[in-house]
């Protein structure tokens, strides 16, 4: 009694099987999530992504106080508000704004508060991009600022 097990397999050649194999990884790949953080100095490369995440926004949101505690704005009443601020950080590390979402009460009260947040994210200290899977690769993120001046 002679036996015979073939496979549909034997018969691809190895550049088929290959990118089959290939394929088969790209769609297990979430391309919206990224490995590892946009990371500034200080932040630890070999922390869990959630302690790089909060690195990274700890140290925008810190930048940005500072910046907003050097100007002093003359204002008709007390504002209480969270701005959003939408940007890109790309594959080299360079930071661009995208959108800045705010109420028209800020606008009104600080005609000049876009060039500030533009003038903030220029004087951001270097930060080195997000990576995926090893390789830099461009991020999105969205910031709240929280704008209190009780």
């Amino acid at each position: 009694m002679i036996f015979l097990c073939v496979s549909c397999d034997f018969f691809d050649s190895r550049a088929v099987r290959t990118q089959k194999l290939i394929e088969q990884e790209m769609k297990g790949i979430d391309w919206n999530a990224v490995d590892q953080f946009p990371l500034f100095e200080g932040c630890d490369e070999l922390a869990s992504k959630e302690e790089q995440k909060k690195c990274f926004e700890e140290m925008l949101l810190l930048h940005y106080s500072e910046i907003l505690g050097d100007f002093e704005f003359v204002l008709d009443r007390s504002i209480k508000d969270t701005i959003r601020i939408d940007f890109l950080i790309n594959d080299k590390g360079v930071i661009s704004i995208l959108d800045i979402e705010q109420d028209s009460i800020i606008t009104n009260q600080i005609p000049g508060f876009n060039g500030i947040i533009s003038r903030g994210i220029r004087s951001l200290p270097k930060v080195r991009p997000a990576l995926k899977r090893g390789i830099p690769v461009r991020a999105k993120f969205r910031i709240p600022l929280i704008i209190n001046t009780k």
